[in-house]
Parts: structure tokens; sequence; C-alpha cells
């Protein structure tokens, strides 16, 4: 029953949407929804920070965290690939932060929930909470010769010390105004060093004083505005810096003791370098191989290891007795991102790359979208495709990169929308999948999918929104880095050429798209890449874009403060629907002016919006389904309730939910 509030709430409403419903007529056949889950359809390995310590059993190990709800930190044998120890992180999605104390303690910090985890020897993972109440994001941690714990954190940028004794925290504060994350981190000789995200700055931090000083930006880098100090580490008086991001970028080195810059390594992967081994190098990835790096004389040499895939970073590395004959004495160990292990002894010059046993993971849901006769299932960070069968479940994984959107086009061809870099690929179905980037097929393979377009040149990071335009492809973006202003781009795939127009609404992101007869209408959002740069607008709009003459026809605010429109669709009475938050819209296509609008739920989370023949279901608060039958005489009616991320559409009769990595489907029938 509605409460006395709402009922005047919508009254008011009335007055000034003089054409919003009124109360609905008794529906004697109202249709029904049945929650049917068809599983997880995406599972996998996602390694991100790790370390090579002592294990459980005594000998080196490779420690990671694998991804996932929960998140789970892992040991692997380095000899073997056997997991010797796989203990869940409860509250924890993942972490880059892992790291180890001179006893053989392992710390990690966490990621959405910004906590600190402690496995001592022998022991089990102990949950030590959120070290600073205001952080919800830990990114990376090191330790100091007393078994200390120093973090760097989000949203404010912050440097916290964890005594390992008595489990004292020590807040130092913002390291550099402006600078919301310290996105890396490591100590040497009583100071701490960081680098700063989203430009690159490089601060050092006396740990008994708290003085704080920075470091002269390296030689050639110029304005460190939108550069980020992705990677750091301190090894043997030095500091390497990684200013790049998680594709290949300059190493600067810095000395310590004479306080100048000493050598610039291009082309350098992270995530980290090893530690200085016994005759005084080290090693990391550099140009795809395994190389030997010198401080004495500033020399890289290359160890014949190769990498190949998209992303070719070490996610542990550091030294291991093996006790295998091609590997004697000490060798180089470490993990990539897919749970790979290479290894590479100096003295044979043996190396190798090959799975080990880290537990995979169930993968979030990120985007899901309704084939003729299929369904499809994107994935979020870990990324991967999935094509599943609507009827039982059944899932074909393939690796890929974090999926923002998905839709099955008239020519039968999966269109996916991808991060970073906005980048759009068709997968032809009929031919097997075959991803050079992240999942190759055999030798000879043809690329499947196969790239369409790149919009990193424009700035852009997300495509976020697909849509069909008279046979060609419009993608709706969410910039890069610290700034403001998404693009619409025309992928012709009869062609291969893509026409792109930046801020086709002034400094705001496409989060939603659809099309009819030849115009191109979205939902945008005042946010920007990261969401630090302050909106210059304050709210999100309904576009209309004409595809054949390149330009906008009309933008409209339907909901005047809220920040987004996430999502947009055609009803079957021919008007256009979208969702801001909490309330539900139509606007007349032609004009944009709005027609009815409903406020449905408490919060402003981003929903969902789709269309049957027969009616519109829109998601509310993430917890509720409503139905908007067309008429002047119908109110939106709950139609489910399920806590859920994603809503799609497959045909007439059929709804999408994801709820994490569970996807359902909602038959619909009266």
């Amino acid at each position: 029953m509605r409460s006395a509030r709402s009922l005047i709430a919508v009254a008011l409403a009335a007055v000034l949407v003089s054409t919003l419903t009124t109360p609905a007529q008794a529906n004697h056949n109202p249709p029904t929804g049945k929650l049917v889950s068809l599983g997880i359809p995406l599972s996998d390995v996602l390694l991100i920070g790790g370390t090579v310590a002592p294990g459980p059993n005594g000998k080196a190990a490779i420690w990671n965290v694998s991804t996932g709800s929960p998140a789970y930190l892992n040991a692997v044998d380095p000899a073997t690939g056997e997991s010797l120890l796989s203990a869940a992180l409860p509250g924890a999605d993942g972490s880059y932060a892992v790291a180890a104390t001179p006893d053989g303690t392992i710390y990690v910090g966490t990621y959405n929930n910004g906590h600190l985890y402690r496995l001592r020897p022998g022991g089990t993972v102990e949950d030590l909470g959120r070290p600073i109440a205001s952080e919800t994001f830990i990114w990376r941690i090191t330790t100091d010769d007393q078994g200390n714990v120093y973090g760097g954190t989000f949203p404010n940028g912050k440097v916290f010390r964890y005594d390992d004794q008595t489990g004292a925290v020590r807040d130092y504060g913002q390291l550099k105004a402006g600078q919301p994350y310290v996105k890396s981190i490591d100590y040497a000789d009583g100071k701490i060093y960081t680098g700063s995200l989203p430009d690159a700055h490089i601060m050092e931090l006396d740990v008994a004083s708290g003085a704080i000083t920075e470091l002269p930006s390296p030689p050639g880098l110029g304005d460190p505005t939108d550069k980020v100090v992705y990677d750091l580490n301190a090894r043997g008086g030095r500091v390497y810096a990684r200013i790049s991001t998680a594709f290949p970028g300059p190493l600067y080195v810095w000395d310590i003791a004479s306080r100048t810059w000493m050598d610039e390594i291009p082309n350098a992967h992270g995530l980290d370098i090893s530690p200085v081994g016994a005759d005084g190098s080290l090693y990391l990835i550099q140009a795809s191989e395994l190389k030997k790096y010198d401080p004495a004389t500033n020399t890289l040499t290359g160890t014949g290891l190769t990498f190949t895939g998209r992303i070719q970073n070490a996610r542990a590395i550091g030294y291991a007795d093996l006790g295998l004959p091609d590997y004697p004495g000490t060798s180089v160990v470490g993990t990539l991102w897919r749970g790979e292990e290479f290894r590479y002894n100096p003295q044979t010059g043996k190396s190798e790359i090959f799975e080990t046993k880290v537990r995979r993971e169930p993968i979030e849901i990120l985007s899901v979208a309704g084939g003729k006769s299929k369904v499809y299932a994107g994935g979020f960070l870990n990324g991967g495709v999935s094509v599943v069968d609507p009827a039982t479940g059944e899932a074909s994984y393939n690796r890929f990169s974090q999926t923002e959107a998905l839709m099955e086009g008239s020519d039968g061809k999966l269109w996916i929308g991808a991060y970073p870099e906005a980048r759009l690929y068709s997968y032809d179905q009929t031919q097997p999948w075959s991803s050079p980037e992240y999942s190759p097929g055999p030798p000879g393979t043809p690329d499947n999918p196969t790239l369409a377009v790149n919009l990193h040149s424009e700035l852009q990071t997300r495509a976020r929104a697909l849509a069909e335009v008279n046979g060609k492809i419009a993608v709706g973006t969410v910039p890069d880095g610290d700034r403001l202003g998404g693009v619409l781009a025309i992928f012709d795939p009869k062609t291969g050429t893509t026409q792109s127009f930046r801020n086709v609404v002034q400094d705001e992101s496409i989060f939603g798209l659809t099309a009819r007869r030849g115009i191109v209408y979205g939902g945008t959002s005042i946010v920007g890449g990261l969401s630090t740069t302050p909106p210059t607008r304050d709210a999100g709009t309904v576009f209309a874009w004409d595809a054949a003459k390149s330009r906008k026809l009309w933008e409209t605010v339907p909901v005047p403060g809220a920040a987004t429109v996430s999502s947009v669709t055609f009803g079957p009475d021919g008007l256009l629907y979208g969702v801001a938050g909490k309330t539900a819209f139509a606007v007349d296509p032609r004009d944009g002016k709005l027609v009815k609008s409903f406020t449905l739920g408490t919060t402003t989370s981003s929903g969902d919006i789709v269309a049957t023949n027969e009616a519109v279901y829109v998601s509310i608060d993430l917890t509720k389904v409503y139905r908007i039958a067309p008429g002047n005489k119908q109110t939106p009616t709950l139609f489910v309730e399920h806590a859920h991320r994603r809503l799609g559409v497959r045909g007439d009769h059929q709804l999408l939910l994801t709820s994490g990595s569970e996807l359902f489907r909602v038959d619909i029938s009266r």
C-alpha cells in the first residue's frame, strides 16, 4: 500500500507533467515472470598483486591473490606449479597489494573494502580491518626491516603504516594535494616512495618525521598531468618508477644517494621488477622479453624468454631454488595475469611458461545481451565473453578483455565493446574464436574477433554502449583518465571506416544507445573517466543524432538533477524511454519533449531499460524490475524483485538479469 507521502509526490508530479499517467485500470490477465538461473557463465584466473616469499613448506613460493567474490590468497610451488595454499579473503574482491615481511608473514591490501589481511607462517588468514576508515582501496603495500606495513590508498591519496607487533596505525595523510590515488609505493632506508594518479608525482616520505618531499620530474617527461606512476620499486639504493599504463612505457631510474635521475629504460612492462640478485643485477620484462638489468652499467641483456598477448606484466617476480635438472642453483620465477608461471635459469639459459594450478574464480558479469537463439555475457575486470544456451545455461567461455557492452547485429555477428581504449570488435560465430591478444587459437587461425575501432587516440577508455543504425555500428564511450567528454563513433563494416564525434553532449559521457530510422538516440552522464574531475553540468541528458547527416537534432534534460541517463530504448508505443537513477521517463523522439515520468526508486543507482512488443521493463534500485505498459491509463507495476546489476532482453518473452557472477532469465507469460 502506498504511503501518504508517495501519493502526494505523485499528485505534484501530475501537475508538473500534464501527460503523466493516471492510476492503472484493473488488469484481469497481468503478465507474470518466472526467474530461472542459468548458472555462472564466466570463470577464469585473474592475478594482479603478488610476491615471491617462503611458502607453507618453508621453500620459496609464488604468492598471488586471485580475483573473485571472495578473493583468494594463493601460494604456488614454483618447481611444479601445484597449489600449496588457497585461502579465502572474506569481503575482498581482489588485490594489487601483496608483500612479505622478513619473518615470512604475508600481508594483503584489498580493493572495494580497503582491508588489510595477514597470514603468519603456519597460521590462518586474519582480517585486520580497514586501516583508515575513509579509504576503500589499498592500491599497493610494502614492508620495512621491522615488518611494519605501509600502504597507499584511494579515494584520498593517503599513506598509512601498520605496526606488525602492536596493530597501531599511523595515518600520514594525503601526500600530494589533488591526487586521490597513491598508485604505487615502496620502502628504502627509512623513506617511503610513492607514485600518484591521475598525475605523475613521485613523493618521498620520511617515515619517522612524516616530512614529505617531491622528487623532480624525470628528464623529458614534460607536463605530469594525465600521466600515471603505474609502478614503483626501490631496489639497491635506486627507485625505479614506470610512468605509463598497464601497457609498456618508460621506466625511470632515480639514484637515492646522489638524488639524480640515472637512466631511462624504454618499453618496460609492469607490475614489478625483481629484487637485486647476488651479482647486483635485477630482472624485468622489457619489450616483451625478460631482461637482465645491470645498475652499475645501465645495460640490458636479453634472456630469450619472450611474452605474447596484450597483457605481458609480471604479477610476481623473484628468485627460487627449483631443484630441477635444467634449473640448477637460483632461477628467476614469476607469474602472469592468467595464472601462468614463467621461469628462467641464468646458468643454463633454460626458460619456459606453463599453466599453474591456481584456482579459477567466477567472474562478475558486466554486460549481457540477448540474441535470436543465444544469450551473451561479458566479464568485469577478468573479462571474457561467454555464449550461453538460454534453455540449458550451457556456456562457451572465451578469454577476452573486460567487456563493457554486447550486441548481436543483424548480420549475426556479435559486436563487443571493450575496455580499455574503447575498442569495438566483431565476432563471427560461424568461425573459431581466436584472439591473439587474449586467447589465441592454433597457429594459422585467423583473428576472430577482429578489431574494428580503437578510440585510444580520442582519449577514450570504455566502449559503454552499442546500437545498430542503417547497418552501421554506433559506439558510445566514456573518456580516459581525469577528463570529461565521451565520443559517439559510427563504424561502417562495409568500408571499415569510422566517424567519431567528441562531446556530442558537451562534457558528458555516453552510457546508453538505441537507434531507429537512421537516428541514434543516447543517454549521457556528467561523470568523466575517473569520476575525479568536477563535472561542468548538473544533469544527464537524452540526445538524438542524425547518422546520415552527422548532426545533432536535439538534446534534453529529462530528469533535472539526475547525474546519469544510464539507458534508453523504444517502447511499443513509439516513445523513447529512459532511466535516470530512480526515475523512469518517456520523451517524444521527434523533439525530446517529456511525455511522462515515474519516480519509482529510492537510490540513484544506474539501471537498464529494455522493451518487448508489449511493454517496457526498467531496473530500479538494482533490486526491482518494473513493467510499464503503453497507454496513458497505465502506471508501472512491480514485475520482478531480485538483486541484480544488469538487465537485458531476448525476444518478446524473456528478460535477462545478472547478479554478481550468476545469470538469470525471466520468462514472461500470461
